[in-house]
């Protein structure tokens, strides 16, 4: 229970609600009708693997559903603490795993739709409810009569003849609660409900600030001269952008979630380029009801309080105690050996960038919004590779199909049937039927990858239905992107970056698709932070496989295969810019670990000013290469669940990469491979040591040295 809920309650998804309320508030929105057996999430979806009835579930259906989700957790938790039978396994930790059914399935739904595709109505229901689930789960958390029995449990593990999931679960749940506060006296529960309460308001205050900034920070263009450098189907999707927002006659660059935009290395008007990059930093820093500052200096300093209430030095101390890195230590030292070779070798790349600016004579010092566009021409000197050269032999149903699918039948046998037959929550989203390799149905697989103004930014996997066997749930996950929605007729075409996001992402869903536990806590992808990235990060490395390149890297007009030269071309430019890579991810990473190191009562004053000093201090200063999140619109760190954790990405690319050289040395993409990976890795969910997982697939400890070979670096690393 305390897993399920805490994952619902962070959930990033997708979804969204039909049909017409009973009747409207006084502001107009929804008016909530009260609980009964009609509302669609009272009992599990009748839809095959219970599937989410989108076609039945109103805007009004979610904060009743909500309510009487939490009113039941609570009676049922209660009920389990108040057993006057002695604790046993049964009666405590797997009652606890089949209790607040009704509260995970609203749940996991309501925040996919508020994350993916959210309106007026649902986010005033996010705001009412977001205090109520943290006290909820509070509640449960801090009740000291359930602790009293799992804790009983705990110090007689050893003499319960539990088998392995279950000890893992116990202990799992001891861990966990301890961390929650459990062991603190009554008046500390009562200040740490206060402080919980009060960032699950500041986290939904600042998600849907973001949004609403991101959307108001987007490049309105007036004159077509200023977009000189883009293609006539980007010229076209901007124009559609605007229309769409009723401005007639002018085009629209909506903004991505990260600090660079994709159309910067194609504008040749260096002034167009300049706005479209400080649209893009300063959007959430406009001084207007949008500006998140004040909550990003809020949020800090109470996590701060929280870590100090629970005895830890700071924030990331108490957060990385269930991680695989367990120490915010062996954070820093991982990311600071890193920090030399990046920096040098994005300063190497800048010195080859600046060099082609003289030479036009372009008078100025490189900028952060002049770097990909001259990158780019370097790249076409240097490798003779044009990007609009690329994207027609990556059509997007093409990649997904005979890319992201087929490396999964040639791996593990995975077979997919496209459905028509369920509702979706917006008519860009599909819906595939997913096959194991025997033929028996596995799971079902969601995607929606095109941007919508409604959409946080980014792209995220998670489940609507959670795997448990307790249960009887097979697993339904999905994988959302903010890809550009083409005009009207014209095909979606990729960059090579979206389709390793789409390998990326199907790499999550594939790690929640091969779940197989019998509790849904431990089940899927409801791991530590940089475990939960490692089997996302090892998928992107199939886009790249010849095999798998080559059946899917067809034009979609000829659908003749991508010319070996151009192959070639792609292969030898793999490491270009890769400091700059590096160096971005690097430099949001430190960020993020700065903003969650400092002790109680030294919370920073001044977003900006922090996050220049923070770079300064570790080396990341390097003024054309910003990271890759500014503080202010680091969602994944305020917003979602990424706090303290923001170094997963670069922590489980080396798991990844370390991962993909064993496959490397035994063979390569093979079902015999896919197999192992799959029963070692992707299978097992939170069942055993991540360490030991790690070791029993690849046979040692985790080892960086892939990593730097496959990024070109030199750090001296230790």
């Amino acid at each position: 229970m305390f897993k399920n809920l805490t994952f619902s309650l962070i959930a990033a998804a997708a979804l969204a609600a039909v049909a017409t309320a009973p009747g409207y508030a006084d502001d107009g929105t929804p008016a909530a009708a009260p609980f009964s057996q009609d509302n669609p999430f009272a009992k599990p979806s009748a839809l095959p693997m219970q599937a989410p009835a989108f076609d039945k579930i109103k805007d009004t259906d979610y904060q009743p559903a909500l309510e009487e989700g939490m009113k039941e957790a609570l009676a049922e938790v209660r009920k389990i603490a108040d057993d006057p039978a002695p604790p046993t396994f049964r009666n405590t930790i797997a009652a606890l795993e089949t209790s607040g059914q009704l509260l995970n399935r609203v749940a996991n739904v309501f925040f996919g739709l508020t994350s993916a595709n959210t309106n007026d109505a649902l986010d005033k229901v996010e705001q009412d409810e977001a205090g109520k689930l943290q006290a909820t789960q509070d509640s449960i958390s801090l009740d000291p009569k359930l602790f009293k029995r799992i804790e009983t449990l705990y110090l007689e593990r050893a003499s319960l003849k539990l088998d392995p999931e279950q000890l893992r679960l116990l202990e799992y749940y001891y861990q966990e609660a301890v961390l929650a506060g459990a062991k603190l006296s009554d008046a500390d529960k009562d200040k740490l409900k206060k402080l919980n309460g009060e960032l699950a308001d500041l986290a939904t205050q600042y998600n849907q600030d973001l949004v609403a900034a991101t959307k108001a920070a987007g490049l309105v263009v007036s004159d077509k001269s200023e977009l000189a450098g883009l293609s006539q189907q980007e010229l076209d999707a901007a124009a559609q952008a605007a229309e769409t927002r009723g401005l007639k006659g002018k085009w629209l660059i909506p903004l991505q979630n990260t600090t660079q935009q994709p159309l910067l290395q194609e504008l040749s008007d260096r002034a167009t380029r300049e706005k479209l990059y400080k649209a893009s930093r300063d959007r959430a820093e406009m001084g207007d009801k949008n500006d998140v500052r004040t909550t990003v200096l809020k949020m800090a300093e109470v996590r701060s309080e929280k870590a100090a209430l629970l005895g830890y030095p700071d924030f990331a101390a108490w957060k990385l105690r269930d991680q695989m890195a367990k120490t915010p230590e062996a954070v820093d030292k991982f990311l600071s050996n890193l920090v030399p070779g990046s920096v040098a070798k994005s300063k190497q790349e800048a010195k080859v960038i600046q060099a082609l600016i003289d030479q036009q004579k372009g008078g100025f010092q490189l900028q952060p919004w002049d770097w990909n566009f001259y990158a780019e021409q370097v790249r076409k000197a240097k490798y003779d590779l044009d990007e609009s050269e690329i994207r027609p032999y990556f059509e997007l149903d093409k990649v997904l199909q005979d890319g992201v699918f087929y490396a999964a039948n040639q791996l593990y046998g995975l077979t997919f049937k496209e459905r028509h037959d369920l509702p979706v929550y917006q008519p860009d989203v599909r819906v595939f039927t997913v096959y194991d390799k025997d033929g028996s149905e596995l799971g079902l697989f969601y995607c929606d990858y095109f941007k919508r103004d409604n959409k946080q930014g980014g792209a995220w996997n998670s489940n609507f239905v959670v795997q448990a066997k307790v249960l009887g749930q097979k697993p339904v996950v999905y994988n959302v992107t903010n890809f550009t929605k083409p005009a009207p007729g014209q095909p979606a075409l990729l960059s090579f970056e979206d389709v390793i996001t789409m390998f990326h992402e199907f790499g999550h869903a594939l790690h929640g698709l091969f779940a197989a536990q019998e509790y849904p806590t431990l089940s899927g992808t409801n791991v530590a932070g940089d475990w939960g990235e490692f089997p996302s990060q090892f998928n992107e490395h199939w886009a790249s496989d010849p095999q798998v390149f080559a059946h899917y890297a067809v034009h979609y007009q000829t659908h003749q295969p991508m010319p070996a030269d151009l192959v070639a071309k792609i292969r030898s430019s793999a490491l270009f810019n890769s400091g700059y890579a590096i160096t971005e991810i690097l430099g949001a990473s430190d960020l993020d670990m700065q903003w969650h190191e400092f002790a109680v009562g030294k919370a920073p004053k001044d977003v900006d000013q922090f996050e220049a000093e923070a770079l300064k201090r570790t080396g990341l200063d390097f003024a054309p290469v910003p990271p890759r999140y500014r503080s202010s619109y680091f969602q994944h760190i305020w917003g979602s669940s990424y706090a303290a954790g923001y170094y997963d990405y670069t922590w489980t690319r080396m798991l990844a990469d370390d991962s993909f050289a064993w496959f490397e040395s035994h063979g390569g993409l093979t079902r015999k491979n896919g197999d192992r990976f799959r029963d070692a890795i992707l299978s097992r969910g939170n069942t055993r040591d991540y360490g030991q997982m790690f070791r029993a697939f690849n046979g040692h400890d985790p080892d960086v040295k892939p990593f730097l070979k496959d990024h070109g670096l030199d750090t001296g690393s230790k």
